[in-house]
């Protein structure tokens, strides 16, 4: 049936096209609608979104990379410029300086073997060295600036041999107590 409609269609297509809409009637459906009140319903405005496209997240994420990067070297440029070459300075100062900070190493360890039995006295031994050690560091560290690096490293050299004497002399201390307290012991054991 659908093939007869069609054909039919096509045989009298010449009489459907004459038929055309009255005049006037756009004007009078416009009238309509314009006279016609109707209450206007504003939607709530969709907020943008803000979209960034592939090559603008590529190009942030280059400039980041970028400024990490000499960020790193620059913080390794400045880490490298703050240790200083004891040998350049004085190669015996430098030597002299080795052998010290060991001693002073081995006589820290030593210290606290021998305190263990007596924590507070380490305390209070730790605290001298600590001081000490603080204004060595602080020497180190103005090594670097200092336009007479020389007297300054042996100024840290005297610290270590300062810290030596002062350690030597705790280690006395930690041994004549020790040696005190057998003898207490003793004495109290033949009594």
């Amino acid at each position: 049936m659908s093939k007869r409609l069609e054909d039919f269609i096509r045989n009298n297509k010449v009489e459907f096209d004459d038929l055309e809409p009255r005049e006037g009637l756009w004007d009078n459906i416009e009238s309509k609608l314009f006279t016609e009140e109707q209450p206007v319903i504003e939607l709530p405005k969709k907020r943008e979104t803000k979209t960034f496209s592939l090559g603008y997240v590529l190009r942030v994420a280059a400039i980041v990379i970028m400024v990490m990067c000499i960020s790193f070297v620059l913080y390794i440029k400045n880490q490298r410029a703050n240790t200083v070459d004891y040998a350049a300075i004085n190669p015996e100062f430098a030597k002299q300086r080795m052998q010290y900070a060991s001693l002073v190493q081995t006589k820290r360890s030593e210290l606290k073997t021998l305190t263990k039995s007596n924590p507070e006295l380490y305390h209070e031994f730790s605290a001298e060295i600590a001081k000490m050690d603080s204004t060595y560091k602080k020497l180190n560290h103005d090594l670097a600036t200092s336009p007479n690096q020389e007297r300054v490293l042996r100024a840290m050299i005297r610290n270590l041999q300062i810290q030596t004497e002062v350690l030597n002399q705790q280690l006395n201390v930690i041994e004549q107590f020790n040696e005190l307290k057998n003898q207490q012991q003793h004495e109290t054991k033949s009594i």
